[in-house]
């Protein structure tokens, strides 16, 4: 009973605090029991620890947040690459559904609540990915193959003297014309019918005035008898493009446009290549 009492009498002993101002104020004085400045000296400590733990959370919280906007910018970001390449896949399938081995070229030439599988969505951009990457790599090596093809008419006109062997209307003997005569008059157009690069350019002979493109893949195409040459050898040329006007330079009887397709250093019928596409 008596360490009760003094425990009471301990701790509930009045403690005088003096606050002096620093100024010409009077001092002020409170007095409280010494088990209320424990307390309050125990809050201070408890109220103390919950705002660090309080803080550590919320910069956690704040990271999660952080975590969350970037995963979400990343399946996001993945969502829209399946989306783009799902639809390039699609438009190259398209291209395939063409009849044609010429139309599919043109088209070519002339040309997106729950938890998220992030492996499985990767997986997925990476299977179409390879695919859309194989159908480019195919229509790569077509449109190589079709650019670099004599497709259509150098000149608007008609077969004079096809290929093959034929009486000469100059020396009149049997010999072999290497390409076909196209009649048109003198000053007309002659337009190049691959790309390719122009190996000569200038007089050669009986040939007058010609021009000679290398067009890649074994082919290279000749155009003689012109008026006038519009291209000097080294000059890049595409399917279509001016490069010289016909007339009637060198051996001639009258205006026309002698046009050769050579294929792996050998001639041949330029009248095949006056199509559309060929095989």
């Amino acid at each position: 009973m008596d360490k009760v009492r003094l425990f009471f009498r301990k701790n509930f002993t009045p403690v005088t605090i003096m606050l002096v101002p620093h100024s010409r104020y009077r001092s002020y004085n409170v007095k409280l029991p010494l088990i209320v400045l424990y307390a309050m000296f125990l809050l201070c400590i408890v109220g103390g620890g919950y705002m660090v733990v309080a803080t550590i959370q919320a910069a956690k919280y704040y990271r999660t947040q952080d975590r969350l906007a970037h995963i979400t910018s990343q399946f996001m970001e993945m969502k829209s690459s399946i989306i783009s390449l799902k639809e390039s896949e699609s438009r190259f399938r398209k291209l395939f559904s063409l009849k044609s081995k010429e139309d599919v070229m043109k088209a070519v030439v002339t040309e997106d609540t729950g938890s998220i599988d992030m492996n499985a969505l990767k997986e997925q951009i990476d299977a179409s990915i390879r695919s859309v990457a194989e159908i480019r790599r195919y229509l790569a090596e077509k449109k190589t193959l079709y650019v670099s093809t004599p497709v259509g008419w150098p000149v608007n006109g008609h077969i004079t003297s096809g290929y093959g062997f034929r009486i000469h209307p100059l020396l009149n003997k049997r010999v072999f014309h290497s390409g076909v005569d196209i009649s048109v008059p003198s000053g007309t157009p002659v337009r190049a019918t691959a790309d390719g690069v122009v190996s000569f350019s200038g007089w050669n002979g009986s040939g007058g005035n010609v021009v000679v493109i290398e067009d890649g893949n074994g082919f290279s195409t000749a155009f003689a008898h012109n008026s006038k040459i519009g291209v000097k050898i080294g000059q890049r040329v595409h399917r279509g493009d001016l490069i010289s006007y016909s007339g009637t330079s060198g051996s001639t009887t009258g205006p026309h446009l002698h046009y050769e397709v050579w294929k792996g250093g050998r001639s041949v019928n330029p009248s095949d290549y006056l199509k559309a596409w060929v095989d």
